[in-house]
């Protein structure tokens, strides 16, 4: 899984070929060379890549991560051309060596820093923020969020994927819910009762049931989806309590809020193995306490529901 963009396009925006000159200024080797990597343009025999204008169309918004951006895209010329301005400006800037300007070096040795340390994010961040991770936070947050709900459910129960997904087909292409409930089910204490398996707390099913829950609304029916007791088909009928949001509405506070605690527990580990020493006594008595934003106390799976103030 690729790195949510959240974590992933932190300072994708920052100009390549300031890299360049800040390479050049702390002697090493020009990260920017590529091997057959294929070229959009060459400014004064300096190529310009097609990943760098794609990476530039991402941090303007142009294009989502992973998303092509070709030639015929109305904007591909507009990004082209500022990433030469970009380029024919940095090369002037070398040409009148304002590189070697103390305040210059600082600069582009904390932008090298910056640059270098959120790629170490990203790519730590990508193997714990991943699907699964999500996936089992939301369903902890169904859990939280459905202490209290009571929903009304009526379902269709069958043997294999195959009748599932043959039921499901005729309900979406518009058969009654009740009727097939009737043709497929095997359920013989609802099968003659629609389905209906009155009113129930979510939060003491077994799993996947809260979850597919929450993420079916009311009146809706859900996808097939496999319990111990064979595959099911559900249609949430009336809920007593207000619906938990479904995944891809909790989605971004989810992947935010994992992505402040992993960055908290990268930096805790680093700190502790680092040395750093303070020549005239520490800024404040927290310097080396690093937490998340808004979250005092980052864990793998908060104790209480997400919401837009905990972030």
């Amino acid at each position: 899984m690729k790195c949510p963009s959240h974590a992933r396009i932190i300072l994708a925006s920052l100009v390549m070929t300031g890299l360049v000159a800040c390479n050049q200024q702390l002697g090493g080797e020009d990260p920017l060379v590529r091997v057959d990597a294929a070229k959009a343009a060459m400014v004064d025999g300096d190529p310009i890549y097609i990943d760098e204008i794609e990476l530039e169309a991402v941090a303007q918004g142009v294009i989502a991560p992973g998303e092509a951006f070709t030639r015929d895209h109305p904007k591909y010329q507009m990004i082209l051309d500022q990433l030469i301005d970009q380029h024919l400006l940095a090369e002037e800037a070398l040409r009148l060596r304002l590189d070697a300007d103390p305040e210059a070096r600082h600069r582009l040795k904390a932008a090298r820093e910056r640059i270098l340390g959120n790629i170490l994010v990203e790519n730590l961040v990508a193997l714990e923020v991943n699907e699964r991770a999500i996936q089992d936070m939301y369903a902890e947050q169904v859990r939280l969020q459905q202490i209290d709900d009571q929903v009304r459910l009526s379902h269709i129960l069958v043997n294999t994927k195959d009748v599932a997904d043959q039921a499901y087909e005729e309900l979406t292409n518009g058969a009654e819910f009740s009727a097939t409930v009737f043709k497929y089910s095997i359920d013989a204490k609802t099968r003659m009762e629609s389905g209906d398996l009155g009113y129930l707390s979510p939060n003491f099913l077994d799993e996947p049931f809260p979850t597919i829950i929450a993420d079916t609304p009311t009146g809706q029916i859900s996808k097939p989806f496999e319990s111990a007791a064979g595959w099911h088909i559900i249609r949430v009928e009336d809920r007593r309590t207000a619906p938990p949001k479904t995944l891809e509405e909790m989605r971004p506070q989810i992947v935010t809020f994992m992505t402040y605690a992993e960055i908290a527990r990268i930096l805790k580990e680093l700190r502790v193995a680092a040395v750093v020493e303070y020549p005239h006594g520490s800024p404040s008595p927290d310097a080396d306490t690093i937490e998340p934003p808004g979250n005092p106390d980052p864990a793998p799976m908060p104790a209480e529901p997400i919401d837009d103030d905990t972030l």
